[in-house]
């Protein structure tokens, strides 16, 4: 996020413990490094052995011409390293660190690592997440952004600081905390001695509010009635005009509590309906209707291609693919940008090592030969 927003982000590797994402693995309908490919493109890569004291005095090296240091090791590695905060502050004083991990870099559960489904189940967002009916839902890549979301705010709200203050600061960013932030409402009834459960696609008062088969495999149409005029005209809509008048379904209150049989009547109806003209249809007379969409279609849109919202890249095999681009534009300035796809392993030193650092090609070989840049 930082480099579409026009940073100079370098991504410190090694050969000897190579990022698990830079192994192919079939997601996202194809085989490769597809998640690398997803969060990798516009850095630069490094290698650089940090087990080597040679190697931990060529990162400070590079940290002493940055701006920012940013880590998702496990609490604590990199004190043990020698890279903690104050061993970076040492080497530049006003220095932003931020530092990702499961649960924070102090508190009684600051030696536990994480993953995203970790981060869901543990922050609450699991528990609220699923039918009524059924288990907690599994979260993934939605914790992993949002997480990588918060860091980068709080990123740029640091340099923010140090641009007011001349301070540095050490940022730290815990991904379960991350998720509780976003269940604000369930904590808020907690404390009030309340209790929120697993909803599923209903709504706390709108009925119906649910996902519907159409007549089209796997595409489903998504329809939200708020209103008693939505009301009528859904049930014109389907041809059902009579049913709008039922003493079940003519008043909001009535119609979510009989929210289950509406939802069997609304979905008797689309299955039978063609999604593109049943969206059109509703969504002329003023009912929230939309298909709900796979990536194929959001691919293959003509407002997210004209936008530049859909841009295609190119991947690590020098394939190109789709992907989406900065969901931001700004007036009066450069537009947020992927300019460069994935890197090579270790692809830009001779960059970053020799016009950054100043580091000459018989040192840099004699660094390579002793695998300190490895």
């Amino acid at each position: 996020m930082l480099s579409q927003l026009g940073a100079e982000c370098i991504k410190v590797e090694t050969a000897l413990r190579p990022d698990i994402f830079r192994k192919p693995h079939t997601v996202y309908g194809r085989a490769g490094p597809a998640t690398f490919d997803q969060v990798a493109s516009n850095k630069l890569s490094v290698r650089m052995n940090l087990k080597h004291p040679e190697g931990v005095a060529l990162a400070k090296r590079l940290v002493a011409i940055s701006d920012i240091a940013a880590e998702s090791f496990r609490a604590g590695v990199m004190n043990r390293l020698g890279l903690g905060y104050q061993d970076l502050k040492a080497v530049k004083s006003d220095i932003v660190m931020v530092s990702v991990s499961s649960s924070g870099q102090t508190g009684p559960d600051s030696h536990f690592a994480g993953y995203a489904p970790l981060f869901g189940a543990w922050g609450g967002l699991g528990h609220l997440s699923g039918y009524r009916d059924g288990p907690p839902v599994e979260m993934r890549h939605v914790m992993d952004h949002s997480v990588g979301l918060n860091a980068a705010v709080a990123a740029v709200a640091a340099m923010h600081k140090r641009r007011r203050t001349g301070e540095g600061s050490h940022v730290d960013i815990a991904a379960r905390e991350v998720a509780s932030s976003l269940a604000g409402e369930a904590l808020l009834a907690v404390s009030g001695g309340g209790y929120i459960e697993r909803m599923g696609n209903e709504d706390y008062w709108r009925a119906p509010h649910n996902l519907y088969k159409t007549a089209v495999e796997d595409c489903w149409l998504s329809i939200a009635v708020e209103t008693d005029a939505q009301w009528r005209i859904l049930a014109e809509v389907m041809g059902q005009a009579a049913i709008a008048d039922n003493s079940r379904f003519a008043t909001r209150e009535q119609r979510y509590l009989n929210r289950h049989m509406l939802d069997e009547i609304v979905g008797s109806w689309c299955v039978m309906q063609q999604p593109e003209q049943a969206a059109a249809a509703l969504q002329a007379h003023g009912v929230p209707a939309h298909i709900s969409w796979r990536a194929g279609d959001i691919v293959a849109d003509a407002h997210m291609r004209a936008r530049g919202a859909i841009i295609d890249v190119e991947e690590s095999d020098r394939q190109k693919r789709s992907a989406v681009s900065v969901p931001a534009r700004f007036s009066n300035s450069d537009e947020p940008a992927i300019e460069r796809g994935t890197p090579e392993l270790g692809e830009h030193e001779e960059y970053v090592y020799g016009e950054l650092l100043g580091i000459d090609r018989t040192e840099r070989q004699r660094l390579i030969d002793e695998n300190i840049i490895h």
